[in-house]
């Protein structure tokens, strides 16, 4: 078969044959009466055979190997192919990622673009510093698109950088609210702590609602970072949870505040003052709980939580009493 008939027959160019000759990879091994080359059947199925494994992502040079040297080991090979091919995916996947968030910012202008490349590779800095004035100048300059904040501040150990980044992912509104939420199922512990925390700056009330369902999230920081920014806005349902921390003696302190402005709604005082004195039950916690929750009650009005605290200043720990005293007659108790 000629040339021409095994370009047209096999898809391969006139060209690429004379190539694959040129290289000595397929050469034509029989001859016409009138003396041109012709192709055999076995030279055509080598033909074959170089565009499968070209197919593959074989280089000529491999595609020779793979053919003519008896000893060739394709396990090995395959393999590099394999993790070649990852890496590839792996930089288009991230030039696309970069595209689509250039294309989000929706640029008027090439000097726009460079720019918003500019502060995308900041972001990706190796440099902290870089970093965090890349977050900083993100909200006065050309709009950096939100995915792209989301997707630094869950991955940023540093935490000035973090909070550089939570409060540019603020400014942005409720924006990221729903990619912020879906780092809290995260299977990394980190990223969960760094979605509630982010959630938790973003003042809109779009932010109450993944905040609430972090409530009944399994992992307990995510349960306490959403308590802890729900009592100030109201959200009666954090109290348990603030208690409980208060319990532990986890972040304690700014429990009790929460639990003291989420106390301001009338509704709200009483339910937390007889949770806390169900607690303060004696035998019901540890003693150094009991004085921590007697502090508690500084900023919970109510009548409840005064009869509480004449009933404490009687108190058999001495701590507990004296404690209980002190928030009488700041109470103006006689």
């Amino acid at each position: 078969m000629l040339i021409g008939e095994v370009a047209r027959r096999s898809g391969v160019s006139a060209r690429m044959l004379r190539h694959y000759d040129s290289l000595g990879l397929v050469r034509p091994t029989e001859r016409t009466d009138a003396g041109y080359r012709e192709y055999s059947g076995e030279d055509i199925r080598r033909i074959f055979h170089i565009e499968s494994l070209r197919s593959l992502g074989l280089s000529l040079r491999e595609v020779r190997s793979a053919l003519d040297d008896p000893g060739f080991q394709p396990a090995e090979l395959v393999d590099d192919l394999i993790r070649r091919t990852r890496e590839r995916i792996a930089a288009e996947t991230a030039l696309l990622r970069r595209l689509r968030r250039i294309g989000a910012a929706e640029p008027a202008e090439w000097e726009d673009v460079l720019q918003i490349v500019t502060l995308l590779q900041a972001l990706g800095s190796e440099s902290a510093g870089k970093r965090q004035r890349a977050a900083l100048s993100s909200v006065d300059e050309v709009p950096v698109p939100v995915e792209a904040l989301v997707e630094a501040v869950l991955s940023e150990t540093d935490p000035h950088v973090a909070g550089a980044l939570r409060w540019a992912l603020a400014q942005s509104g409720d924006s990221g609210v729903a990619l912020l939420a879906e780092g809290l199922d995260s299977p990394v512990a980190d990223v969960r702590k760094r979605a509630v925390q982010s959630i938790a700056e973003i003042p809109d009330d779009e932010a109450k609602v993944p905040l609430q369902e972090a409530l009944t999230n399994p992992d307990v920081v995510v349960r306490r970072y959403a308590a802890l920014a729900l009592g100030p806005r109201g959200v009666a349902d954090a109290v348990p949870t603030l208690i409980g921390m208060i319990v532990e003696g986890v972040h304690d302190v700014e429990a009790a505040d929460a639990l003291g402005a989420l106390a301001k709604r009338r509704t709200s005082a009483e339910q937390i003052a007889t949770r806390l004195v169900a607690c303060l039950a004696p035998g019901a916690v540890e003693p150094a709980a009991r004085r921590r929750l007697t502090q508690a009650l500084a900023d919970i009005p109510g009548t409840t939580t005064s009869r509480a605290l004449v009933e404490l200043s009687q108190d058999e720990d001495r701590a507990v009493a004296l404690t209980a005293t002190y928030l009488l007659t700041l109470r103006g108790a006689p």
